[in-house]
């Protein structure tokens, strides 16, 4: 496991990391006048597979073998359907949304900062759930959310999911934190050993924060900030940066830095905090009083597909127990499917990573694309989009 999470941490986790740095919106569609996802027909039933289905994703979640011969769930796949898997490693939510909207791929496994960009584009279509049997064995908690549905209509497939923790060197801070306030109105105790994710969207954790400690600003939804409540996490997050070391979006430099006590408090995610253990650094991660941000990856299908039949088989495949079970594994994430815990290598790989624990996973706020239709559906007032909060990222680090 350890040798297998420092590559996939490597290659996924490090592009995964940038994947929210570079998904300003302004550029790619992130909103809309309407917000009115144009009509598109799902699949109405499954056919013969085309023989081949083109994916983008990221990298960690299409392994056919050659990272490491024993990682292999793509040839099973093609043996089984027929359908050759080729596949286009994105590096970020931006990247993802273009090669999208070519109309040279079938199907993406998309973050929530990509997610409605790609609905209210029209790139992608809604899924006949029906036609995925092992939908029925996803986790409730992952169906029909802000960022994977519109409406109550799917349009995909639940993947995989995980927390942005607090992760802390339990020899430099004391008492142990159980607040985000140990990062926020506390950082300057640790001033210039903080670290923070390194992008436009941990906006929303300044938000989160703010939300459970400042409730006269009426926060609801983290993504969904009006002038008087963006301007309150924006300037939250100014007055942090005066006690961060570093923004950190390199897995590598993260664990570096909290190896060496250049960091010793910070924003963190499970696979990352395990690998920092495991390289005999004295930390713990947490999951605050407060909650987290988090993300949860969709299988989505073009609404132009070449090979619907055959993505449709890929979507089906890839949260099938077993699979979904080595992907989670692989990459260092929950898996979706509640009956792959059963599956992993691991026998306590679910119970790290709180897999079947719902009211673990209420307490996360899932990235959802910032629209100027308020995501908490007030209509009196405008949001902030993601372009503002990419305008905004760049002032707050100076």
């Amino acid at each position: 496991m350890r040798s297998k999470l420092s590559k996939a941490a490597i290659a996924a986790v490090g592009l995964l990391l940038v994947a929210a740095c570079g998904s300003g919106g302004g550029t790619t569609g992130a909103t809309t006048s309407k917000l009115t996802p144009p009509k598109i027909d799902k699949l109405a039933a499954l056919g013969t597979g085309e023989g081949e289905v083109n994916l983008v994703a990221w990298a960690g979640y299409v392994e056919n073998g050659s990272d490491d011969p024993s990682v292999n769930w793509v040839t099973p796949f093609e043996k089984q359907t027929g359908c050759k898997v080729n596949v286009k490693v994105a590096g970020t939510s931006d990247e993802m949304v273009t090669l999208m909207k070519s109309g040279d791929y079938d199907a993406v496994s998309a973050s929530g900062d990509a997610t409605l960009r790609l609905i209210y584009g029209g790139v992608v279509a809604p899924v006949n759930t029906a036609l995925v049997p092992n939908y029925a064995d996803i986790f409730d908690f992952l169906k029909l959310k802000p960022w994977n549905s519109v409406g109550g209509v799917a349009y995909g497939i639940p993947h995989g999911w995980g927390a942005n923790l607090l992760m802390y060197r339990t020899d430099k801070v004391s008492p142990a934190p159980t607040s985000w306030g140990a990062v926020f109105d506390g950082a300057s105790t640790y001033a210039g050993h903080v670290t923070a994710y390194d992008s436009p969207i941990y906006i929303a954790d300044a938000a989160l924060y703010l939300m459970k400690h400042q409730p006269d600003l009426g926060i609801t939804n983290p993504y969904a900030l009006d002038d008087k409540q963006f301007n309150a996490a924006v300037s939250l997050l100014k007055t942090q940066n005066q006690s961060i070391g570093e923004y950190w979006s390199d897995y590598t430099k993260e664990v570096e830095a909290f190896k060496s006590g250049d960091s010793v408090i910070g924003t963190t995610w499970q696979v990352i905090a395990n690998l920092a253990e495991a390289d005999k650094a004295p930390v713990a991660a947490v999951l605050p009083s407060e909650g987290a941000t988090g993300w949860s990856d969709t299988w989505m299908v073009a609404a132009k597909a070449a090979h619907p039949n055959c993505a449709y088989q890929w979507m089906n495949w890839i949260v099938s127990p077993e699979v979904n079970a080595q992907v989670a594994e692989w990459f260092g994430e929950s898996p979706a499917n509640k009956l792959a815990c059963s599956h992993t290598a691991d026998k306590n790989f679910c119970q790290t990573y709180h897999a079947a624990d719902a009211d673990y996973a209420s307490k996360i706020w899932y990235w959802t694309t910032p629209t100027t239709q308020c995501l908490d559906g007030r209509t009196n007032v405008t949001c902030k989009d993601y372009a503002a909060w990419t305008q905004a990222w760049t002032e707050i680090k100076g």
